[in-house]
């Protein structure tokens, strides 16, 4: 069915019988404005907006890919503070000769992202538009503990990532040059796989401060540089390059550690950490926080890009 032959109260019918409700969720869509929990009497909230052409094309992903990149990009960024997400909140602008079909799935997806961490999708709003755009708010609760914050990595502490690096920028890479394999990589840039469990985990262990690695390592990780006035360094020979993503760098042309400190889209946490902390098997520790400013590869400056900007 195309969407006007329902509307766009028939649409916004069709999206929320879709939608699940997680326990934080009092009040969900269908009234003036949604009603969530906040027991620790704050609330964590970040917002992102993806924009067809720009941040993913529907020819590489499927709506319900979409639906999961979109939820990701928000609740990484709820985790990166230490909190838990709660709440989805979608606004979803739409050009003509979008079905309906096509949006449910894409409803599916947000949903379904959503509910990994027991939260869900409580209100938006949707319209036409010449071009397919989904902004996502996300809501958290902190649990009573401190957020962690970009603006205090101290000389001395040691750097740490928790997740997968390096796989989705491949994986954009593959699908740019028009190939469809290697099947691992290609789908790491459809639907990021993200510990969002690592957030209030770091916190738990004292982190010093965190971030969600959303537009390449060097770059993001140049915004705790700048917000803690210290350097960082990171050591190259940490990072397990696999067999797949060395063999799809050697066939392109590529770089694989260009993918690896300045690639985006799989949202891992870098968190730093005082040097005395023990860490579980999932964090990797991957450089050391030092007196200076920027941030280098080796000691030494990197000479490939640092990653994702949306104006440039």
């Amino acid at each position: 069915m195309s969407i006007p032959e329902g509307g766009e109260f028939g649409l916004i019918g069709r999206i929320v019988s879709r939608l699940g409700s997680g326990p934080a969720t009092i009040l969900g869509p269908g009234d003036d404005a949604a009603i969530v929990r906040a027991p620790d009497g704050r609330v964590v909230a970040s917002t992102d907006v993806l924009v067809d052409g720009r941040h993913f094309r529907r020819d590489w992903c499927g709506p319900e890919d979409i639906g999961h990149r979109a939820a990701a990009a928000n609740l990484a960024d709820i985790a990166a503070m230490g909190a838990v997400p709660t709440a989805l909140l979608v606004a979803l602008c739409v050009p003509p000769g979008v079905d309906t079909e096509w949006i449910e799935s894409l409803a599916d997806g947000l949903s379904a992202e959503a509910a990994v961490v027991g939260a869900s999708v409580v209100g938006g709003d949707t319209s036409s538009s010449p071009t397919l755009t989904i902004a996502v708010t996300a809501l958290g609760d902190l649990g009573g503990a401190a957020p962690v914050r970009r603006d205090g990595a101290q000389p001395g502490d040691i750097l740490a990532l928790s997740g997968r690096i390096g796989y989705a920028a491949a994986g954009l890479t593959v699908l740019s040059r028009g190939f469809r394999t290697p099947k691992k990589l290609v789908e790491a840039y459809r639907r990021p796989e993200i510990r969002y469990a690592a957030g209030p985990e770091a916190a738990a262990l004292g982190a010093t401060s965190m971030i969600d690695i959303s537009d390449g390592l060097l770059q993001d990780l140049g915004h705790i540089a700048s917000s803690s006035l210290v350097a960082i360094d990171i050591d190259p020979e940490a990072f397990d390059v696999p067999a797949q993503m060395r063999d799809a760098a050697k066939a392109l042309g590529v770089d694989p550690y260009q993918w690896v400190l300045a690639g985006g889209d799989d949202h891992p946490l870098a968190a730093t950490f005082p040097p005395e902390v023990s860490l579980p098997p999932e964090w990797q520790v991957i450089g050391t926080v030092h007196d200076g400013s920027g941030v280098t590869v080796d000691r030494k400056p990197w000479s490939g890009g640092l990653g994702w900007d949306h104006f440039r």
